[in-house]
Formats: structure tokens, C-alpha cells, sequence
């Protein structure tokens, strides 16, 4: 079947229509409506930061207004027990501290092993280690967390307490202990320190690194002292990202930190943390209404506190760091 010849008119007719403008009109309309879903994007998320805020504060001055809660023995008591009988104490120190212990170990562990291993897939490793390295590592951020709390349970502490048999001749940790929920945290959050990290080495300008290595300067010398402290700004957002997402983790420590809220700095002994002490409570029998549905409003509340004041001092350091290259 014979095509219709078309013209060298037709042709440019074809050619003036596909690249016609379009009406203003339409131009205006389209735009108006990308703006609006922009906005209404932007809105939802000041709403909905809006409203855990305004729904914490209102939990928590109804819990305080309790007549067996006061105001001092919740910011500055050191018993927690809201479960126990009739005597009931609600310092709230026990929970921080035990979230600050897990996080410490937690942090201890995948902070500088994110660096180094940051350092190893920007500077040393050849392209086709670090194009098969790094997906690896970054599986680890998707596997469920649930998963590495029952890994701290079964694999971690087993494996502590095997080696201080060993080394003591006793199993030092119990079975529920901040020290393997922290190791467990750390290696969840470990894909955060190195990507991140990763990221903000690769982006410093190579003539950094060419200048280094003319002035005599070895490839250690260069990572180190030129690379690492030009990346600095980068380094240090891995790390508050990774901090803030460890204090609030929650499967990993209800299911292998224990559930004895006591003020400790001991990283072998058993304690809770914040978020652990919430899922006891909305997922156990305690009454719906009572105090102990409340305090968990409460301390809900102080941990929102300590995310804000991180991202806050976060946010100072990082402009304190910050590197403009041209």
C-alpha cells in the first residue's frame, strides 16, 4: 500500500504546530494548580507536625494534673514504677537514661565504623568493590527491625556472653541487656553513617585532592586530613541522623533490652527505654483512661523534646561546618 506523499507545505504546517505555544491561559492554569498542590503538600506536613505537638502537650498537662503526679518528682525523680501497686512513682530519669545508654552503644559502634568504611568506599575502594559494597550495605537499612531485635536476642548477647565467660570465667550480661540492643542498634543504623558519610566525601572537589597529593602528600595523609575535614559538614548530618533515629527505635529494645526501668549507666545491665515503656503499656492491660495511659503521653512528650533539641544543636554544628567550594 502506497503512502501518501506529503508535501514540503504540509510538513512545515506539522512542524509549526508541534512547536506552537501553548495558551497563556493554560500556561497560568497549569501553574496556579502545581503551586496549589505544593502548598497544600507543604500545609499538611505544619498541620501534622501541628498536631502531635498540640496532642503531646495536652496529654501531658492532663497527666500532670493528676493528684498523684507532680510537676518535680517527674522532671527530677529517679524511680519509675507507675505499675507497681499502690505506690506508684513517675521519674521519668530511668527511661531518658536508658535511652541515652542504648544510644551511646549504639553510636559507639556505627559511628566510626560508618566513617572508616565511608572513607575505604570513597578513597581506596575500586569501582567495582564499592558498586557491589554499598547496595549491600544499604539492604541493611530495609530489613525490618524487628528482625534485628530478635538477632540481639538469639546472636548479640549469646555471643557477649560466651566471650565473657571466656575472658571472666562468668557470663557478665543477662539475658536482657542495654549493650545487645545497642550493638543491634548500631548496626541498624550503620547504613545511615556510611551512605551519608560516602556521599558528602565524594562530593568534595577533586582539585582538593589533586592539591594534596602535589604537595607530597600520601593518599592517607590526603583522606584524612583533607578529605575528611572538607566533608566535615556532611559527616556530622550522618551522624545526628543516625543519633535521633536510634533514640527513637523502639522494636529493637523492648525485645532485647529488657523492661526494668532503673537509673543505670551499667551498659551490661537490664533497662527500658522511652519508646519501649509506650509499647508496653498501649499493648498490655493497662486501663485505656488511667494514669498509666497518660504517662506515656508524658514521656512521649519529653522524648519529642530531646528529637527537637538534637536536630536543633544538629543544625547549628552543621552551619558551623559548613564548606562552600567553588
Amino acid at each position: 500500500m502506497n503512502a501518501t506523499p506529503v508535501t514540503p507545505g504540509e510538513l512545515a504546517l506539522r512542524a509549526a504546530r508541534r512547536g506552537a505555544a501553548r495558551p497563556a491561559s493554560l500556561r497560568d492554569a497549569r501553574e496556579r494548580l502545581i503551586r496549589g498542590l505544593l502548598l497544600a503538600a507543604a500545609v499538611f506536613s505544619v498541620l501534622t507536625t501541628a498536631t502531635i505537638v498540640v496532642t503531646l502537650a495536652w496529654e501531658t498537662a492532663n497527666f500532670l494534673r493528676l493528684p498523684e503526679v507532680t510537676l518535680s518528682d517527674f522532671l527530677l525523680g529517679t524511680t519509675w514504677s507507675p505499675l507497681l501497686g499502690q505506690e506508684k512513682h513517675f521519674g521519668v530519669w530511668p527511661l531518658v537514661s536508658g535511652t541515652m545508654l542504648v544510644t551511646a552503644v549504639g553510636a559507639a559502634f556505627a559511628l566510626p565504623v560508618g566513617l572508616i568504611t565511608a572513607v575505604y568506599l570513597s578513597e581506596y575502594a575500586p569501582p567495582r568493590v564499592r558498586a557491589t559494597l554499598k547496595p549491600v550495605l544499604e539492604v541493611l537499612a530495609g530489613v525490618p527491625t524487628v528482625v534485628y531485635g530478635f538477632f540481639a536476642l538469639m546472636v548479640i548477647t549469646p555471643g557477649l556472653q560466651s566471650l565473657c565467660t571466656a575472658l571472666f570465667g562468668r557470663p557478665i550480661f543477662p539475658g536482657y541487656n542495654a549493650t545487645g540492643a545497642g550493638l543491634a542498634v548500631g548496626v541498624m543504623i550503620l547504613p545511615i553513617v556510611t551512605s551519608l558519610s560516602e556521599d558528602a566525601l565524594r562530593a568534595v572537589p577533586r582539585s582538593l585532592r589533586e592539591g594534596a597529593h602535589a604537595l607530597g602528600g600520601t593518599r592517607f595523609d590526603v583522606s584524612v586530613r583533607v578529605v575528611v575535614p572538607a566533608a566535615l559538614s556532611g559527616i556530622m548530618a550522618s551522624f545526628f541522623l543516625a543519633i535521633t533515629r536510634a533514640i527513637g527505635e523502639t522494636m529493637i529494645v523492648a525485645l532485647a533490652a529488657g523492661g526494668l526501668a532503673q537509673l543505670t549507666f551499667n551498659p551490661a545491665s537490664e533497662t527500658q527505654t522511652m519508646t519501649a515503656y509506650m509499647v508496653q503499656i498501649f499493648l498490655g492491660d493497662a486501663p485505656a483512661f488511667g494514669v498509666e495511659n497518660l504517662s506515656s503521653y508524658a514521656v512521649a512528650a519529653v522524648l519529642f523534646v530531646i528529637t527537637l533539641a538534637l536536630t536543633m544543636a544538629g543544625n547549628v554544628l552543621l552551619r558551623w561546618f559548613r564548606e562552600e567550594y567553588e
